[in-house]
């Protein structure tokens, strides 16, 4: 009994080392391991360094060029094209443009979309008719809508003819030809035709709001401005500084709607120009590559920065 235990005991003691010897051999090296969402990464990968980064790349060589595009000679000027730019007053102008564009854009489409989220988060008829008649504007395509925009604030428009029927006809004349109006006759556009993502934002952002806190503030006696302005707005902070975000860069955008309302001209005494506009009125028919460029390279900075702060504001509201 006890050498047959015993020899069973040593039996059994020797199974987990001889285990142990062939689930690691001596002599093997097993590599690194490669991680293992890299191959449904790699496209997309090489798409953005090999297209992306490389087409930015070649764009700030360019803007050191002195070059029209086609010559096979270009004059490398270093730095002087940029230092062109901050001595040309249209291109501060461009700079004003859009500064006073993203402010009042910015504001109204806020305004207005949160506005309209917070009513049809409550009690109305036909709330998905209103959804898409607010939603619509962001669908058409701008150049479909131009022409529209064109024919109602020309000299003999639609709007003057409101203007005129109402006891306003003082007020009438050619909205998108005088430089005191065509601005902001360009940002109501913009607000009219991006104020759906807005509230596409705001409602679905309000949604996510428990419904317990808005009650208990109703059971207390708030109002339905202090529930709104105390609970709802503060919920809402972090989709206002997206929104703020994105339309910092759609501002430096700002390209389609100028140029089809002006007709590809920088409008009256230059009252239309952005930076969008600017650059492809320098690049494409004034044929300077380089300087053109140049401002891309300024507009890709100025983007750049007003994302990094936006995304660092939010940060600082998430803490």
């Amino acid at each position: 009994m006890s050498s047959a235990g015993a020899g069973t005991t040593i039996s059994l003691a020797r199974q987990p080392g001889a285990a142990a010897g062939r689930a690691a051999p001596k002599g093997r090296r097993r590599g690194p391991r490669r991680p293992p969402g890299l191959p449904w990464i790699l496209p997309a990968f090489v798409f953005v360094v090999g297209f992306i980064y490389y087409c930015i790349g070649y764009t700030g060589y360019i803007s050191t060029l002195n070059w029209d595009g086609v010559s096979p000679t270009p004059q490398h000027i270093g730095f002087q094209n940029y230092v062109s730019a901050f001595h040309d007053p249209v291109f501060w102008d461009t700079i004003r443009h859009t500064v006073l564009f993203f402010v009042v854009t910015f504001t109204v489409q806020t305004a207005i979309g949160f506005t309209f989220a917070a009513l049809l988060h409550s009690k109305v008829k036909l709330p998905n008719l209103y959804k898409v008649i607010i939603f619509v504007p962001v669908v058409l395509a701008p150049a479909t809508m131009a022409p529209i925009f064109r024919q109602i604030f020309s000299a003999s428009g639609q709007f003057n003819t409101i203007l005129s029927d109402i006891g306003l006809g003082s007020l009438a004349h050619p909205w998108l030809a005088q430089s005191s109006t065509a601005l902001p006759v360009i940002m109501a556009i913009t607000v009219w035709e991006w104020t759906g993502v807005t509230f596409i934002l705001y409602f679905a952002a309000i949604t996510q709001i428990d419904k317990e806190i808005v009650e208990a503030a109703r059971i207390d006696g708030a109002s339905g401005f202090n529930v709104l302005t105390r609970i709802v707005w503060p919920n809402v902070r972090g989709t206002t500084i997206a929104l703020a975000m994105l339309s910092v860069i759609g501002a430096l955008k700002t390209f389609d709607v100028p140029n089809l309302l002006s007709g590809g001209t920088e409008g009256p005494n230059y009252a239309t120009e952005f930076l969008g506009t600017f650059i492809y009125r320098i690049s494409i028919p004034t044929a300077e590559v380089g300087y053109g460029a140049a401002l891309s390279i300024m507009l890709l900075i100025l983007a750049l920065a007003g994302a990094i702060a936006f995304g660092i504001r939010g940060m600082r509201e998430k803490r």
